[in-house]
């Protein structure tokens, strides 16, 4: 059984491919034409998965999306009597819906000379984010939890996982949302870009929490884990609000209404300086967002007694309340996979379609997330040698070290000695997190390192933290809870003792939002964290995305162009070094 798995039409576009269980490769779209978030049809994903696959069209058995048209249908109906929205906003979700409806038609104009003849498969958004955390989850049992925006009419839902089996016990339906609470003041700071939220992440330890109250009456905790906005203080559910991504970019207008300005305040300008207003907006943002994630996971494990919690939908990139699952409730294994979000919608399409009707053992684990493009090390050398004039006019070598023991050291020696790296190796990572193979390294005891980054590359807000990878048997030397973060899903607290050690990777609330390093799943990076480790007694290295306001870079080509239009020290791609003299 062979298929494709897609999120399409919406933001964070990817396509997968799954054959008899077993997750082959996985990718997203903005990787390929480089817009972030992009929300189009991800053919280049797709002709990535048959490629790597060495697969035809034809030879494609289902082609399986995360959406279901039809799917709460009575819940639409229901809503559409009670709130008459606008004619525009009912109209444009027929639109949505025509799009979905022609996708056989969009792949066979795409292989014009090759025929789809399998089957399209719709499966519901949350039932599709459910299995993209369980499916791949090591858990034969769990409780599940999907929360995002919306998808499907719903923003949430909730049940159980039994080996291959996936059962939704209940779901939040529009136009209620966590997603679109987190979404709204993210607006309201002056975050304005589709994805924004992980900022109000970084700026909340600033703050203090001095609207709480406020924002509680934005919000309402009811019993048994539900949920419900104040419609009074958004618009979006009956107002033809701006959200449009036509050509792929996601545009999307303000969800809140004028009442949320007499409740808080003026809201933030764009370019407006942050003061402390803003930052006790985020923080009191940030902690009623964990009262009510905490609340239905406290429900959640009440009524299935299991200490086992998978974790998808956007709002399942929170990772500061991620970290607080364990402290807070009875979970004590929480699984969040690579790409929790959107684009993880596509393996889950992929997972359950291949479950449909069989009761089969689970087979597949996911355990690393590498399974985007790779390039051999002649494609890597044709690369330098095409730039090689711009790698000469910026006053920089290349060498090759064929020893992967002594790229290990001469590396870990330039990062002990204050150098930025851009590492390139192997498969790209699936999901928004740089994991080893497309990142940025630094040396995290220098307590300037962040505004170096920010200067040569990243060109970023200054209170947003950088992130740690730790090689897993030194986590709890150094954490405050020993646990397996090896998506970068989760951001607990380092011991105080350490935090002056590791100055530029301890954000101002004294956490991290470490990922754990396996010798077994990326074996090249752990040797260079092991390598800094014993020139320094410390096995962390900071780590951020390779890439200078843009997507991650996929392939060489952007790797050396980054590098060239930064102040980058070293590049490594594959086992060529690049170095400024």
């Amino acid at each position: 059984m062979k298929i494709i798995g897609i999120n399409a039409f919406h933001a964070d576009s990817s396509a997968c491919i799954v054959i008899n269980g077993e997750l082959i490769t996985a990718v997203e779209e903005e990787r390929f034409n480089r817009i972030k978030h992009w929300a189009g049809f991800p053919i280049e994903s797709i002709k990535h998965c048959l490629s790597e696959t060495k697969l035809k069209i034809s030879d494609i058995d289902q082609i399986s999306i995360n959406i279901d048209p039809k799917a709460n249908y009575i819940e639409k109906f229901i809503f559409l009597i009670k709130h008459r929205p606008s004619l525009n906003l009912i109209l444009n979700r027929f639109k949505k819906k025509k799009k979905y409806n022609s996708i056989n038609e969009l792949i066979n104009n795409e292989f014009k000379e090759d025929k789809f003849v399998g089957k399209i498969n719709n499966i519901e958004h949350h039932y599709a984010h459910l299995s993209s955390a369980f499916h791949v989850s090591p858990f034969q049992e769990a409780s599940l939890l999907s929360v995002d925006g919306f998808g499907d009419f719903a923003s949430t839902a909730w049940g159980y996982g039994n080996n291959t089996n996936i059962s939704i016990d209940k779901k939040i339906f529009f136009p209620h949302s966590l997603g679109i609470f987190y979404q709204a003041l993210t607006q309201f700071l002056g975050f304005k870009n589709y994805g924004d939220e992980y900022k109000i992440m970084g700026l909340a330890p600033y703050g203090k929490p001095k609207y709480v109250e406020k924002l509680r009456d934005i919000i309402f905790i009811k019993n048994k884990g539900k949920f419900e906005l104040n419609l009074d203080y958004f618009k979006f559910h009956k107002e033809n609000f701006n959200y449009r991504w036509e050509k792929g970019k996601v545009e999307i207008g303000d969800l809140y209404s004028k009442k949320i300005l007499d409740l808080l305040g003026p809201e933030r300008k764009k370019e407006e300086p942050l003061n402390d207003f803003h930052k006790d907006i985020a923080h009191s943002t940030q902690k009623v967002y964990e009262e009510v994630f905490l609340n239905i996971l406290n429900n959640l494990y009440d009524k299935y007694q299991n200490k086992n919690l998978c974790i998808a939908g956007g709002c399942g990139m929170n990772s500061v309340a991620n970290g607080k699952i364990k402290n807070n409730t009875k979970f004590e294994n929480i699984y969040v996979q690579a790409a929790a979000g959107d684009a993880g919608g596509a393996i889950g399409a992929a997972f359950a379609s291949h479950y449909q009707n069989k009761r089969e053992k689970r087979k597949f684990q996911m355990r690393h997330a590498y399974w985007g493009t790779s390039f051999s090390e002649d494609e890597v050398l044709e690369c330098i040698k095409k730039y090689q004039k711009n790698i000469e006019q910026e006053k920089c070598n290349y060498q090759k070290i064929s020893n992967d023991n002594e790229l290990s050291k001469v590396v870990a020696k330039d990062i002990h000695e204050g150098k930025v790296i851009g590492w390139f190796q192997g498969k790209m990572e699936w999901g928004p997190r740089a994991l080893g193979n497309r990142s940025i390294l630094g040396d995290p005891r220098r307590s300037d390192m962040k505004d170096i980054l920010n200067l040569k590359i990243k060109r970023r807000e200054s209170f947003r933290p950088f992130a740690p990878s730790i090689l897993r048997e030194h986590v709890s030397d150094w954490f405050e809870n020993d646990d397996e973060v090896p998506f970068m899903m989760k951001v607990y607290q380092i011991k105080e003792s350490k935090r002056p050690i590791i100055p530029a990777i301890t954000h101002v609330d004294g956490s991290g939002r470490l990922q754990t390093v396996y010798k077994d799943t990326n074996e090249k990076y752990y040797d260079l964290i092991n390598e800094f480790y014993k020139i320094t007694n410390i096995p962390i290295l900071l780590n951020t995305s390779f890439n200078e306001n843009e997507p991650i870079v996929s392939k060489p080509d952007e790797a050396l162009d980054c590098f060239l239009r930064t102040k980058m020290d070293t590049l490594v791609m594959g086992n060529y070094i690049i170095k400024r003299l």
